[in-house]
C-alpha cells in the first residue's frame, strides 16, 4: 500500500474518511481506544478497519468483532462483505468460507458453549431460557426451599442473581460470601436450586451464556489458547455498555496478542441499571498504557442545531471524556416545543404533526416517537389509530407469542429429547390426551406403568419428534417449519378455530417467511441459527425495515438507530428525567446521557413535548416541565403556538 492509502490495484479505500477515522483504520498492532461521538461514523470505521487488516495480510477468520444488538452485527457483517467484495485486489473465493466472526456477546457465548458443550454437561442443542422460563425456574426453586412465590417476588430474586452473574460471580462464590442478611441468604438458597433446575432441563439462562463462557476460559488454559489463536484481532463496539463479565471476556481473549480495539462513548452509556460499568472505558488507558486513543468528534448525521442542543444537555455531566461534536451539515431548524394540557392532547399533537409530515413527503419510516417509559405508548397508539397513521410499536416481541414458542419448542424437543421443558410444552399441542401420570412415566422411561392406549399415544408423539429430527437434517429450515406446522396438527386445529386462532396461524406462517433467511445454510446449521437468533432477539429485531410506518419506542430501544424526524415525549420532571423506582436513587448523569441519546437520533428535525397533567397508574399528576427543556432555553427551542384539534380517540382493547 502506498502513502496515499491506495492498494496496488488502485482502489482508494480510504477516500471519504477524515483524519481521525484514517488513524483508527490504519492502526494495526496493540491496544486502541476509539472514542466515537454519536453519528461520527463508528460502524464505518470498524468495518473499514477490519477490511484494512485483511488487506494487510491478516486472515479473516483471525478477526473478531463484538457488538450489542443482532441488528448492528448483521449490518457490520454485510458492510464488511460489501467492502471486501468490491476490492478486486483480494483473493475473493476464500471469503466465501473464511470470514471475520461478527456477533453479539451472547451469540459469541452460544458459539463457544456449543463447541464445548460436553464440558458443561450439555448437548449442542441446549435450551436457552428466556425471561419467562427463568421466572418459572425461580418459582420452582423457591418452592423446593419452602418459599411461597406469592410472599416474595420471584423476579426480584432473579434480578439479584442476574446482577451477580453480570459481575462474574458464580453461584458457589456467592454462597460462600453471604452473611446473615435474610434476602442474600434467600437468594443463595434459591440460586442453588435454580442451578439444578437448569441442569435437569439441559438449559442455560441468558446470563449463563456469558458467565459460563468466562468460567470455561478461566479454568481451561488450553481452550483459552485455542480461541486466542483463532481471534488475534478483537474489536468491541459500544464498549461503554459492557459489564464486568463482558469486559473480562474481552480482556481474556485479547491478553495473548494484545490487539484489542474498543469503541465507545461515555455520553451514550444508558445501561448502568443492567450492570454496564463506565469504568471499563474510563480506565482502559490505565490497563493498557500503550494504547493509542482516537477521538471521533465529527458528526455526519445531524444538523448544527441538533448537535448544539445535544452538547448543551450533556456538558453538565462530570463523569465523561471531554469532547464536543461538530458537523459540516446545514444549520437546520430549531427544536420545536409543545406544551400540552394532558397526555391525550400531547398524543394528538404527535399523531397530527406526523400526519402533516407525511403529506409533505416524509416517509413514515423516517419518523420516530420516543418515550422514557413503556406505559406512554398506549395513548400514543390510540392517537395514531384516530389519525389513521401507520405505526409499529417496538417492544412487542414476535418470538414471545405462544404459537411461535410452541413451534420452536417442537424443534428443540426434536433436536434434544432430553429437554423436558420443551417436551412438556408441546406434548399436548394440539391436545393428544397425554396426562400428567403418563408424562411422568414417559420421563422416567417406565412404559410398563402405561396402558396400551397411553403407550400408543406416547409412541406417536415420539415418532413425530423423530420425523421432525429427520426433516431438520435434510430439509431447508423454512420447509422444516412447514413440516412442523402440518404434521403436529397445529395447522388443522388453528384453521378450524376462532378469528384469534386464524391470526395465530398467520403468525406461524410469518415464521416460515422468516426462516427462509436461513435456507442458504446447511439444514441443521440453519435451524440452530434460527433457534439461537430467536432466543437472543431484542426489540430492534422486531423493526421491519421494509414497513413504512412510524416507529414508537423507548429511548433505550432507539440506541443505535437514526431517523429524519424524532418526537421526544413526556418531558416532565419525574418522568424524563425519571424519578427512579422505589428504593432507588435517580442517576442524574445517566438521565442526561439518555436525553443526549434521544436528541442525537435525529437527522433533521426534533419535536419535544410535555403534558401539564398526566394520568399514571390511575392517578392524575400535575407536572413541572423537564429540566432538560430549561437547559436548552430560548436559544435552541421554538414553541409551537398552534393548538391541536381535539380528536375522537379509538381506545385499545
Amino acid at each position: 500500500m502506498n502513502k496515499e492509502g491506495t492498494t496496488s490495484n488502485g482502489v482508494k479505500h480510504l477516500e471519504g474518511l477524515n483524519e481521525a477515522q484514517k488513524r483508527a483504520v490504519l492502526h494495526k498492532e496493540g491496544p486502541l481506544l476509539i472514542v466515537a461521538g454519536a453519528g461520527a461514523g463508528k460502524t464505518r470505521v470498524i468495518t473499514e478497519r477490519i477490511a484494512e487488516l485483511i488487506r494487510q495480510g491478516v486472515a479473516p477468520e483471525n478477526i473478531l468483532a463484538v457488538t450489542f444488538t443482532n441488528k448492528a452485527a448483521k449490518e457490520m457483517r454485510e458492510r464488511v462483505g460489501r467492502i471486501l467484495g468490491e476490492d478486486r485486489g483480494l483473493n475473493l473465493p476464500i471469503f466465501l468460507y473464511n470470514r471475520p466472526f461478527v456477533a453479539t456477546f451472547h451469540s459469541l457465548g452460544v458459539h463457544i458453549i456449543r463447541e464445548n458443550a460436553r464440558a458443561f454437561g450439555l448437548t449442542r442443542h441446549f435450551k436457552i431460557y428466556d425471561r419467562s422460563d427463568s421466572v418459572r425456574g425461580i418459582k420452582t426453586a423457591m418452592q423446593e426451599v419452602g418459599l411461597d412465590p406469592k410472599t416474595l417476588e420471584p423476579r426480584k430474586i432473579l434480578n439479584a442473581i442476574s446482577r451477580q452473574k453480570g459481575n462474574a460471580v458464580t453461584e458457589t462464590e456467592y454462597r460462600e460470601t453471604v452473611g446473615n442478611d435474610f434476602f442474600e441468604r434467600t437468594v443463595a438458597a434459591v440460586w442453588q436450586k435454580y442451578e439444578k433446575v437448569l441442569l435437569d432441563e439441559g438449559a442455560l439462562d441468558f446470563d449463563d451464556l456469558l458467565l459460563k463462557t468466562l468460567v470455561l476460559l478461566r479454568k481451561n488454559p488450553e481452550t483459552l489458547r485455542q480461541y486466542q489463536k483463532q481471534w488475534r484481532y478483537i474489536h468491541i463496539d459500544e464498549y461503554q455498555d459492557t459489564n464486568v463479565v463482558q469486559n473480562e471476556l474481552a480482556e481474556l481473549l485479547a491478553s495473548k496478542e494484545g490487539n484489542l480495539c474498543v469503541v465507545g462513548d461515555i455520553d451514550q452509556n444508558i445501561y448502568s441499571w443492567r450492570g454496564a460499568d463506565l469504568e471499563n472505558l474510563l480506565e482502559f488507558e490505565v490497563r493498557h498504557p500503550s494504547a493509542e486513543v482516537v477521538m471521533l468528534e465529527e458528526n455526519y448525521r445531524s444538523t448544527k442545531s441538533i448537535l448544539a442542543a445535544a452538547n448543551e444537555v450533556i456538558r453538565k455531566n462530570r463523569k465523561r471524556k471531554e469532547k464536543k461534536l461538530f458537523t459540516s451539515n446545514a444549520t437546520g431548524e430549531r427544536i420545536s416545543l409543545y406544551g400540552a394540557s394532558d397526555e391525550t392532547e400531547e398524543a394528538n399533537f404527535v399523531a397530527g404533526t406526523a400526519h402533516k409530515l407525511l403529506r409533505q413527503g416524509i416517509a413514515a419510516s423516517d419518523i420516530a416517537v420516543l418515550y422514557r417509559a413503556n406505559f406512554q405508548s398506549r395513548v400514543l397508539e390510540e392517537a395514531m389509530l384516530a389519525e389513521g397513521m401507520p405505526y409499529q410499536v417496538l417492544g412487542v416481541q414476535f418470538f414471545e407469542r405462544k404459537e411461535i414458542k410452541d413451534v420452536l419448542a417442537f424443534l428443540r424437543a426434536a433436536l434434544n429429547p432430553g429437554s423436558l421443558a420443551d417436551v412438556k410444552r408441546v406434548i399436548n399441542v394440539p391436545p393428544r390426551g397425554i396426562g400428567k401420570v403418563t408424562l411422568l412415566a414417559m420421563f422416567a422411561k417406565q412404559e410398563e406403568k402405561m396402558n396400551l392406549g397411553q403407550r400408543q399415544k406416547v409412541a406417536q408423539f415420539q415418532k413425530l419428534l423423530a420425523n421432525i429430527r429427520e426433516s431438520i437434517g435434510v430439509k431447508k429450515p423454512s420447509d422444516t417449519i412447514r413440516f412442523v406446522i402440518a404434521r403436529s396438527g397445529l395447522e388443522e386445529k388453528l384453521k378450524a378455530g376462532s378469528d384469534d386462532d386464524l391470526e395465530r396461524l398467520e403468525n406461524i406462517r410469518e415464521l416460515v417467511t422468516l426462516a427462509t433467511k436461513y435456507d442458504s445454510l446447511a439444514p441443521e446449521e440453519g435451524i440452530e441459527a434460527l433457534l439461537t437468533d430467536a432466543a437472543l432477539a431484542t426489540d430492534q429485531d422486531e423493526m421491519k425495515d421494509d414497513r413504512d410506518s412510524v416507529k414508537l419506542m423507548t429511548v433505550h430501544a432507539a440506541k443505535g438507530l437514526e431517523f429524519d424526524v424524532v418526537f421526544i415525549t413526556g418531558l416532565e420532571e419525574g418522568l424524563f428525567p425519571h424519578e427512579g423506582f422505589e428504593g432507588e436513587e435517580r442517576d442524574e448523569e445517566e438521565e442526561r446521557r439518555l436525553m443526549y441519546v434521544a436528541l442525537t437520533r435525529a437527522r433533521k428535525k426534533i419535536f419535544l413535548s410535555f403534558a401539564a397533567v398526566r394520568t399514571i397508574f390511575g392517578s392524575s399528576r400535575v407536572n413541572v416541565p423537564s429540566e432538560f427543556i430549561i437547559d436548552l432555553g430560548d436559544e435552541h427551542l421554538e414553541p409551537v403556538e398552534e393548538r391541536v384539534e381535539k380528536k375522537k380517540i379509538i381506545y385499545l382493547e
